[in-house]
């Protein structure tokens, strides 16, 4: 079967691919263009696509017979994806879970350290050559450890940085979720504006429309002055605008973002504020992690090519 692969994925992945499929690897790192989209459903049988790979509506409205069966997604975020409008094109769609858990997790942690502890102020201090030595009043952040860390949606991703923060830093974990969870470890459940109002607050759910701006000026405003939020879920789950007045205006005192709502475009204000940290979402930017998700996406389109039912559909 003709398989597309949207973009460039590690060698382990491409190999075994390849032993697999017939294999066309698009090489450049940018999402398919409306044109492409479209050319997918029409001429291969499998697509293997990625973030930012729009399967809107509309793309499948203007393929009203595609020849694709099944979109592989490469990644636990499936929110560029219609979902509903691939099924009644008659194309199955899965994901990979549990792959990016740790990854992800791990990436919460470190944007919660930087912002907390003032590291890329403190980075770009040294950088520019202004550093004039130490002293004891210089510099001053958020000590994390015994803190209330407030966690937007208590999925796996969720309880991954539950775990971390309660054993490594000892941590008291509120939590906000949208059904019933067991996190595992001594946390207590709350409002989304108590989960808001703790000394640091991490957003761990899914994207799409259910989600979009659940992060907004209201809900910042739940949040103490000398507080610090951090994003690794999706970046529309946040609006940016209201993020940047609450920066500026010292309403809280920090920010760590690994994804953007108008990803990879950065709102001027977060770029032009000391106390945001911004990574180029790094959450699973492992080579093992980026091979397992490649391999995960690899056994869905397998499980379809063999008749059997998909490990991981959406």
């Amino acid at each position: 079967m003709k398989l597309l692969i949207t973009r460039p994925l590690p060698d382990v992945v491409m190999q075994a691919a390849r032993a697999r499929f017939d294999v066309t690897a698009r090489q450049s790192t940018l999402p398919l263009t409306p044109d492409e989209l479209r050319a997918s459903l029409r001429d291969f049988d499998l697509v293997l696509p990625t973030l930012g790979d729009l399967y809107g509506a509309a793309v499948f409205a203007d393929v009203p017979a595609p020849r694709a069966k099944m979109l592989a997604n490469f990644g636990v975020g499936f929110n560029h994806i219609d979902v509903g409008a691939a099924r009644a094109a008659g194309l199955q769609v899965s994901n990979t879970p549990g792959a990016v858990t740790d990854a992800t997790a791990d990436i919460a942690m470190t944007l919660l350290l930087m912002v907390a502890r003032r590291a890329g102020e403190g980075e770009r201090l040294m950088r520019a050559g202004q550093w004039q030595g130490w002293h004891p009043t210089q510099m001053l952040g958020l000590h994390l450890t015994g803190k209330t860390l407030g966690i937007i949606g208590m999925g796996r991703i969720g309880k991954a940085i539950a775990r971390r923060a309660h054993h490594g830093f000892g941590m008291q974990i509120l939590y906000h979720n949208r059904s019933a969870a067991e996190p595992g470890l001594p946390a207590r459940a709350v409002t989304l504006a108590e989960a808001m109002a703790a000394d640091a607050v991490v957003v761990a759910v899914p994207g799409g429309a259910g989600t979009r701006h659940l992060i907004n000026a209201q809900t910042l405003a739940h949040m103490q002055r000398h507080a610090i939020f951090v994003n690794i879920s999706r970046g529309d789950v946040v609006d940016e605008a209201a993020l940047v007045q609450a920066l500026k205006s010292g309403a809280i005192a920090g920010a760590g973002l690994d994804v953007y709502e108008h990803e990879p475009k950065v709102h001027p204000g977060l770029m032009a504020l000391e106390n945001a940290t911004l990574l180029p979402h790094l959450g699973t930017a492992a080579l093992e992690v980026r091979s397992a998700m490649g391999m995960m996406a690899l056994d869905n389109l397998t499980a379809f090519l063999e008749g059997r039912a998909l490990p991981n559909p959406v």
